[in-house]
């Protein structure tokens, strides 16, 4: 069953972008080699819970960045948080990447790694603890990450599934 995703307009957000790889990437042709870049680019308003990545390729690397954001933007989500952290456990998945989130107490911070922390911190996550396992490819560790976000449930989704009110949970 597919699930119904409204678009969310970059505008409306006050968003931060953060570069989180560039890769150098060569084209070998006849006549030597193409150099180009590409760059994986997180953005997100850590006060609307949003955050969208993106990639882009180009010559040189601020066109390729720009192209990241401007890709980035395109695909925004917004996330389900409590106040300060996460509502409950998570683990997503994507490729052989998995990224296990977790809930964590007032004063822990961001406990994560290179790609994960840029999607935490971007997203407006001041306390959780995180965990990459199998592949460091940042492109399949952001993926999983936001395989992760996207499963968070708030407790009135929770309370609306098991016929309750939110005050019964």
């Amino acid at each position: 069953m597919p699930t119904l995703i409204k678009k969310l307009d970059a505008g409306s957000f006050q968003l931060k972008d953060q570069v989180v790889a560039i890769n150098r990437v060569t084209k070998v042709v006849k006549g030597g080699k193409n150099l180009s870049f590409a760059a994986l680019v997180v953005v997100g308003d850590p006060s609307a819970g949003v955050v969208g990545y993106g990639s882009g390729k180009a010559k040189e690397v601020p066109q390729a960045i720009r192209k990241g954001i401007e890709s980035a933007k395109k695909n925004l989500i917004k996330v389900n948080l409590t106040q300060t952290s996460i509502a409950h456990l998570v683990l997503g998945r994507y490729g052989s990447g998995k990224v296990l989130l977790k809930p964590a107490p007032e004063g822990t911070g961001v406990i994560a790694g290179g790609a994960v922390r840029a999607v935490m911190t971007s997203v407006g996550v001041q306390n959780v603890l995180t965990k990459s396992i199998g592949t460091t490819n940042p492109h399949n560790v952001i993926k999983a990450t936001f395989d992760a976000l996207k499963q968070l449930k708030t407790r009135e989704g929770v309370a609306a599934m098991r016929g309750k009110t939110a005050q019964e949970l």
